[in-house]
């Protein structure tokens, strides 16, 4: 090839890689509007036979969900339950990280997998980065497999940004746990005077676990490139003392651009009809959802109200990005809270005191449109009210930010929220 040629390959190269970045950050995301208003109240049949239908997914009844607020309180759960495994221990994870934490459970999982258990963690190549190949060789020695999802390899790199932010462990087949928190040390430790993260993980038990394991068995395929039968992973089901109706919405990006999550938020938004609470670490509400919002608060006089992160956020640019997109909710009557004692990370939504989703789905765009990700969806007013009594806790220490506030934002922090406008479809 003479250099002349060389030239143009270089050339066409370059222009090609420049048209993905810039497609990356500026591409519009997908409008997201409902044909028409669901006619059906959120508590018939109707509604949900709809719900199911658009997020792929099916109601279970038959099922026991449990509430464990911040890491004291479930990490001992989860641990009780993979101390206690007779079959199998699944385990997904964006974060994994080497630490205090991970050592208790590594040493849980290695002690169980000398037991004859099968032990499989599935963990994100780049959200894990720290956890190298070599801590977990003495349960790999003991017979627990260990793969990462998405390691970065030449044929990887058209879905390096495609992640697995799924957190999800499921023990024997029987018992699942989803939510907001991976595996490190600053969701139970303080850390240099900052408290440990405030979040919520849910224990599943009854016939939703099924649909858990499916989930952890797509990106363990993905993966190790192993499909998981057995009864060690799916057995007959067992019943329990409770009925709660519940369904799993796991998502992945298509390159249609939508995502079952996103279908599930807008269409539960869309039939709010008294009041929304929303938690989650990163508020970066596309137009639609912002749309939708508006649209409930001033046509159907649904209450809103949100809590975020405040200086203790672990992302200055995704706070600073968030609050540029405050104004027209705050016109609006929406009512947002910066939440003040450390990282809020929990990830919840109670509509009407109805429904609620728990799980891994922040509000943004790399949760609705990027990332892989998995919500439990429950149909269950003591459980909204549950999580609706966390809400009202974190609300205590939260500080309200005022349309006021919005207003008088300095030129420096307007000037960093146009930067972050940039990276907005990214972070």
């Amino acid at each position: 090839m003479n250099s002349n040629a060389f030239l143009v390959v270089a050339i066409i190269a370059i222009a090609a890689q420049s048209l993905l970045l810039f497609l990356a950050l500026f591409e519009p995301g997908l409008d997201y509007k409902i044909a028409a208003d669901p006619d059906a109240p959120l508590d018939a049949d109707e509604f949900r036979r709809t719900l199911e239908a658009l997020t792929d997914a099916q109601v279970s009844r038959g099922n026991r969900v449990e509430v464990f607020t911040n890491g004291e309180s479930y990490y001992a759960a989860e641990l009780e339950a993979i101390r206690a495994a007779r079959a199998s221990i699944n385990l997904e994870a964006y974060i994994f990280q080497r630490g205090r934490v991970a050592d208790e459970f590594v040493a849980a999982l290695t002690e169980r997998a000398r037991a004859g258990v099968k032990v499989n963690l599935t963990l994100d190549a780049l959200g894990s980065f720290t956890s190298w190949d070599s801590y977990f060789k003495e349960l790999r020695a003991a017979g627990g497999r260990v793969v990462w999802y998405q390691p970065l390899r030449w044929y990887t790199l058209p879905r390096i940004n495609n992640r697995t932010h799924r957190e999800l462990i499921v023990i024997d087949g029987r018992t699942g746990f989803i939510g907001g928190s991976g595996v490190a040390d600053h969701w139970r430790y303080p850390r240099k005077g900052h408290p440990p993260w405030r979040d919520t993980m849910f224990r599943v038990e009854g016939e939703a676990v099924a649909n858990l394991q499916a989930t952890f068995a797509e990106n363990w395929l993905e993966a190790s490139g192993e499909i998981l039968t057995g009864r060690e992973y799916f057995p007959e089901p067992e019943p329990v003392a409770a009925d709660v109706p519940a369904l799993v919405v796991n998502s992945s990006p298509s390159l249609g651009r939508s995502t079952r999550a996103r279908i599930l938020f807008q269409m539960l938004l869309a039939a709010a009809r008294e009041s929304v609470l929303i938690t989650t670490p990163y508020f970066l509400p596309d137009r639609s959802a912002r749309a939708e919002l508006v649209r409930a608060i001033r046509e159907r006089g649904v209450e809103i109200k949100i809590i975020v992160p405040g200086m203790q956020s672990d992302h200055a640019l995704t706070r600073s990005s968030s609050r540029r997109l405050y104004g027209d909710l705050l016109r609006a009557g929406a009512q947002i809270y910066e939440y003040q004692p450390t990282m809020i990370h929990a990830k919840t939504l109670v509509v009407d005191g109805l429904w609620s989703v728990v799980g891994t789905t922040n509000f943004d765009n790399r949760s609705f449109g990027l990332n892989d990700e998995v919500n439990l969806v429950v149909r269950d007013e003591e459980l909204a009210a549950r999580i609706a009594a966390d809400f009202q806790r974190d609300l205590v220490a939260a500080r309200a930010f005022s349309l006021r506030d919005w207003q008088r934002r300095s030129v420096f922090a307007r000037a960093y929220e146009l930067f972050g406008w940039l990276l907005e479809r990214q972070q």
